[in-house]
């Protein structure tokens, strides 16, 4: 069991290490965000940012940094987040228990 209240794969960790080396920027964080969208309701986002909001979950594992607002926090609680490569391309993922129904794709969801 996780004491992290939204769990980063080893995949999803080192691909957020290549992209921060890549943006020559080690202190940006990643965004996860929830919107409204996508086939089933929902949809993931996800964005390097600087700046903690003031009311920002802040989640640091393996020396990486994740932030989610407190909204979309509520929904992913639980989770995780994986990186895949296969023959489609490269994508974020997100494995979410909250989640009742989820699109082919993988990046839209309903509660």
């Amino acid at each position: 069991m996780s004491t992290y209240p939204l769990n980063i794969t080893i995949k999803a960790i080192n691909r957020i290490k290549k992209l921060l080396i890549i943006k020559k920027n080690l202190q940006l964080k990643l965004r996860i965000y929830i919107t409204g969208g996508g086939c089933s309701g929902f949809q993931y986002g996800f964005e390097l940012e600087k700046f903690i909001k003031n009311d920002d979950i802040h989640i640091v594992q393996s020396g990486i940094e994740i932030i989610i607002d407190p909204i979309s926090f509520q929904y992913l609680n639980g989770g995780k987040i994986d990186y895949i490569e296969n023959l489609a391309g490269s994508k974020f993922i997100v494995i979410n228990p909250n989640a009742q129904t989820t699109c082919g794709c993988g990046l839209s969801f309903s509660i």
